[in-house]
């Protein structure tokens, strides 16, 4: 087996006799521009928080395993995106390392949305009658996984295009993954925003079918505008991106990718993922298990926030009434004040983390990440002793407490999805792993608390009352630990290291 950052006698001679050029510095516009791939991406993701969590339980399966069908997100991202990664860091299209998976990856977004939106229909062409649809769940939970899929193909390399550009420069691999995090803020203020409106049926009447009611349409309408703004910004970030093909030995070997040269065959990727940890650093290994914990943080709030306020500050419930729905459309608001916070956020991260340290910074926000969840418990536990009002909805001052609560964790949102990605960029590369790799290794880190999440929050939930405060509960504690271990043990940047120093 190759050693990740060691290279045999042979690949040395080849690099010492194809040396390659160092990139040259790619202007902040251009990044901004390939990293506009987000917004598209991430639209469609918030489509998928705000709505489909609500509307699977709307076709008929039940809230206790209603988290089961987000299994598939981390069960596809713990393979797909590190073997992408590392097939996009040995990739010599004539079109690029990366660009080839993003186009593929935004292209089975693109399917995957429109079997999700159109699952009713097909299941009542295949045989679906009354309010049991087994036809148009099985329709449902395969543009699910696909959509997952897609989005672990995209996301990985366009992470790892954006590093490719920036090469060694710290601070501007900062930037480009704070670019990335503003652009992932601007889709998801554009999903969530199109998740809280209910018109869309009136606006795009050809939607609705004797199959697919308001509701149904609402969300069909909505994908259909994820096709435009995905189709839109995948075009402006693949042609931006101006990759050079990856076609000498000496190319591969300079980007630290690791291939078996003296019998022309790669080792099986797996085993090849497998021993690239034995060679991680403290500091890495201290990324990945901060990242797990934040994770572990995030997973229940993304599932479970719009059926939280449709259930819990609402008191709906699915297919009764309309106070559910109404609040799954107040949950996607927030959401979508959630994701504004996130953005204007995004723009001030990279000074932060030069003045205080990605590790202080990351810790900091992490506790704070759990103080919101502890404040949604005392929401959930005074709205549950709060008569609603004359018309059946909650008192207005209830939900704009949710509603700010909702907003503020825009902030730690902001750091998760920037500040690990660049660490782990910047620590990856002296190790010379491909940076496709290194991100799949950070997914590997993000999807595996998933997993538990996903298998565990449903039943976890029903044994204590079937709401979703247990798995806040776990959420808050995990992003608390995260915080205090971010804090102690990830380094500190070298001017927050001086300063300490000059105060001693």
């Amino acid at each position: 087996m190759t050693v990740p950052g060691r290279h045999s006698a042979a690949n040395r001679t080849a690099v010492r006799a194809a040396p390659v050029p160092a990139p040259t510095r790619v202007p902040l516009k251009r990044l901004l521009r390939v990293a506009s791939v987000s917004c598209g991406v991430q639209f469609g993701w918030a489509l998928q928080l705000s709505l489909l969590t609500p509307y699977v339980q709307e076709l008929g399966i039940p809230h206790v395993w209603s988290s089961l069908i987000w299994l598939c997100g981390p069960v596809s991202g713990l393979l797909v995106q590190p073997l992408v990664g590392h097939t996009s860091d040995r990739c010599t299209s004539r079109f690029g390392r990366r660009r080839p998976f993003i186009a593929g990856g935004a292209a089975s977004i693109a399917v995957a949305v429109l079997l999700i939106g159109h699952s009713a229909d097909i299941g009542s062409v295949l045989g679906d009658r009354g309010p049991h649809r087994p036809r148009a769940i099985a329709v449902f939970v395969l543009g699910f996984w696909l959509l997952d899929v897609a989005n672990n193909v995209t996301q990985g390399p366009a992470r790892a295009l954006l590093a490719d550009l920036t090469g060694k420069d710290h601070r501007r691999t900062r930037v480009a993954n704070a670019y990335f995090s503003l652009f992932m803020a601007l889709g998801n203020i554009l999903g969530f925003a199109t998740g809280s409106y209910s018109g869309w049926s009136s606006i795009l009447p050809f939607t609705a079918t004797a199959a697919c009611g308001t509701n149904c349409a609402n969300l069909k309408s909505a994908f259909i505008l994820d096709i435009i703004i995905l189709t839109f910004t995948t075009y402006i970030s693949l042609s931006s991106a101006h990759e050079i093909p990856l076609n000498s030995v000496g190319d591969a070997v300079h980007s630290g990718i690791e291939a078996e040269m003296e019998n022309g065959t790669e080792e099986a990727f797996l085993w090849e993922l497998l021993g690239s940890f034995r060679y991680l650093t403290s500091p890495i290994w201290i990324i990945l298990i901060v990242t797990a914990l934040t994770w572990t943080g995030w997973f229940p709030f993304l599932l479970y926030d719009t059926d939280w306020m449709g259930r819990e500050i609402y008191k709906g419930l699915p297919n009764q009434g309309r106070n559910y729905h109404s609040g799954v459309r107040m949950g996607a608001f927030g959401l979508m004040l959630n994701s504004i916070i996130l953005g204007l956020t995004s723009m001030g991260i990279e000074k932060l983390c030069r003045k205080w340290g990605a590790g202080l910074v990351w810790g900091i926000s992490n506790i704070f990440m759990a103080l919101c969840f502890v404040a949604m418990l005392i929401i959930s536990l005074v709205a549950n002793n709060i008569e609603p009002s004359q018309n059946g909805l909650p008192p207005d001052g209830i939900v704009i407490v949710a509603l700010v609560v909702f907003a503020v964790l825009g902030i730690p949102l902001a750091i998760t999805y920037s500040v690990p990605y660049a660490m782990m960029s910047t620590r990856a590369e002296p190790l010379g792993l491909g940076q496709g790799l290194a991100m799949g290794i950070l997914n590997l880190a993000i999807v595996i608390p998933q997993v538990i999440v996903s298998v565990g929050s449903g039943p976890w939930d029903q044994l204590f009352g079937g709401g979703n405060a247990p798995a806040f509960a776990v959420a808050g504690v995990a992003a608390f630990v995260s915080g205090l271990i971010a804090i102690l043990a990830l380094p500190r940047s070298p001017a927050a290291a001086k300063r300490t120093t000059g105060r001693r």
